[in-house]
């Protein structure tokens, strides 16, 4: 394991001497010194990306003063790429960890980046270090993310996070197919991204997350760790949201702290992506129960079910009515078209006219309604039916 050694020497000294950091001396003395912003990156498999992510934090407005990459049961080059960077002295400081056989997926890996910082400066987050901010190692952050990040959490002292609003990447397709695939996806997270509203926001999102080091000491000293390890845990972010909340730190999201993600560029890939999502937390939801963190997210999502039957039930009928009986005898259901032809094309117009006029043509949604109807009643009847298999 790369950067283990326990530091010791002034921040100030790590700082103007890239050789001693190098070798893991990055941290203060305790008590003595603070980091401001710490990154956490996970990353498993991730060669292709990895750089483009570690760049976009040495291209930040506001510098990150650490950046841990755990190297996460990977089997290709990610530790290679991620010590290239480190080695930069171009760079922020970084130190990269290699953890393998971790049978606990992203949570293990992040919460063995977090020991090792809390190791480095002295057994406890609060007083060392200010904010961490956790992001995946196939995301880039708007160059300037952790200084507005840092302005929306110092707002608010009772704010544990802050989330990041994600926008898919462009320009990825090779055919017609991908196209339209990749396209709906860029059009659903920019529609998420403008919706994402600063009170009780459902989760921080796992691209990136900007948290307060204090409330993350917080979930150490109540539950031993801050991402709750369990093979069954599929969604660690939305997870460790819900224990923010019950332990009295409030979250939000900012539409100008902006993480650009990769999106899925086959079907396969995506309903398998977004089957995890889903039911992980469906299977979170079970575990909590109805409180008043969780109500919302269950009435969104039983409403969400029963609208989508609704719609394809509904739609079917009038369609066959018109066949049978011609247009004339549908007025309803073109009233129903002029709303659902105006109303989504208004919500992605930041997205520019292109996603708007695709919003308003109906078909496209209305197919990707269909996809995303199939994973959500699956990964319903999963979370019933199935176990969630131990990742070796």
């Amino acid at each position: 394991m790369s950067g283990t050694a326990a530091p010791s020497a002034p921040i100030e000294e790590a700082r103007s001497s890239r050789s001693r950091h190098r070798r893991g001396r990055v941290a203060p003395a305790a008590g003595t010194a603070l980091y401001d912003t710490v990154i956490l990156v996970p990353a498993r498999n991730e060669e292709v990306g990895v750089l483009t992510s570690l760049d976009s934090l040495a291209k930040q407005s506001r510098r990150p003063d650490l950046i841990i990459v755990v190297v996460n049961n990977s089997t290709d080059r990610t530790r290679e790429f991620a010590q290239r960077f480190a080695d930069d002295e171009r760079t922020p400081p970084t130190v990269v960890l290699n953890l393998d056989n971790n049978p606990h997926k992203k949570a293990g890996a992040l919460n063995h980046g977090l020991e090792w910082l809390r190791e480095a400066v002295g057994g406890r987050l609060t007083g060392a270090v200010r904010h961490v901010l956790v992001m995946d190692a196939d995301t880039e952050l708007h160059h300037r993310f952790i200084e507005r990040a840092r302005n929306v959490i110092s707002s608010d002292p009772e704010l544990g996070g802050v989330s990041a609003s994600c926008l898919g990447r462009t320009g990825l397709w090779r055919n017609p197919w991908q196209r339209y695939l990749l396209g709906m996806q860029i059009i659903e997270y920019g529609r998420a991204a403008s919706a994402r509203y600063r009170a009780d926001v459902h989760t921080m999102s796992g691209a990136g997350s900007f948290y307060r080091a204090e409330a993350l000491q917080t979930l150490i000293d109540w539950r031993g760790e801050v991402f709750w390890e369990d093979h069954r845990n599929l969604v660690e972010d939305y997870e460790t949201t819900l224990a923010l909340k019950e332990s009295g730190w409030k979250v939000t999201a900012n539409e100008l702290c902006i993480a650009y993600t990769d999106l899925m560029p086959t079907l396969r890939e995506l309903i398998q992506q977004r089957e995890r999502w889903s039911r992980g937390t469906v299977d979170t939801l079970r575990a909590r129960g109805w409180t008043k963190f969780t109500w919302h997210s269950i009435s969104t999502l039983i409403m969400g079910l029963i609208a989508s039957a609704y719609i394809l039930g509904w739609g079917t009928k009038q369609v066959s009515a018109m066949a049978r009986f011609g247009v004339s005898h549908a007025p309803l259901f073109w009233a129903m078209i002029g709303f659902w032809v105006l109303y989504p094309a208004l919500r992605v117009r930041k997205l520019g006219p292109k996603a708007m006029i695709v919003e308003a043509l109906l078909i496209p949604e209305l197919v990707f309604t269909v996809v995303r109807t199939y994973w959500l009643v699956s990964s319903v009847i999963k979370s019933y039916m199935t176990r969630v298999s131990a990742w070796k």
